[in-house]
């Protein structure tokens, strides 16, 4: 391998994100799309995404190559969050610590809850009648 990539794989909610670590300009591309074109004009899930590289000052060393697949943009983009966290930590075990105070290593749990029968989705009742 002429390249080192380091690899790791994020998860949130239904996404999954493959990540790749390549030696770069800081660059990030989904799905063959900059990160920007990608999600769109929202700001806030960039920080995001940039949150580990940026904790780990990494901005600039690293070009992340990501095929993200399942759920929508933002859980695609916690997914890839959690993905590029954990390939830093391959790349250098002592970012563990910075990385786990933050809570960038966790995978997040919260999936939607199943629907029950009886019931309009997971919780809500059908409208109850008195008379």
């Amino acid at each position: 391998m002429a390249t080192q990539e380091i690899m790791a794989t994020g998860r949130r909610k239904t996404s999954i994100a493959v990540v790749k670590l390549v030696k770069g300009k800081g660059r990030i591309f989904v799905n063959g799309k900059t990160l920007k074109n990608y999600i769109g004009n929202r700001p806030a899930i960039e920080m995001l995404v940039y949150r580990p590289l940026v904790l780990t000052d990494n901005q600039e060393k690293y070009d992340v190559k990501v095929k993200a697949v399942g759920g929508g943009i933002v859980a695609q983009c916690g997914a890839i969050r959690h993905g590029i966290a954990r390939a830093l930590v391959k790349s250098n075990e002592e970012y563990r610590t910075v990385l786990r105070l933050e809570g960038l290593l966790t995978r997040d749990p919260r999936v939607k809850e199943r629907k029950k029968y009886g019931r309009k989705r997971a919780r809500k009742r059908f409208q109850f009648s008195k008379r």
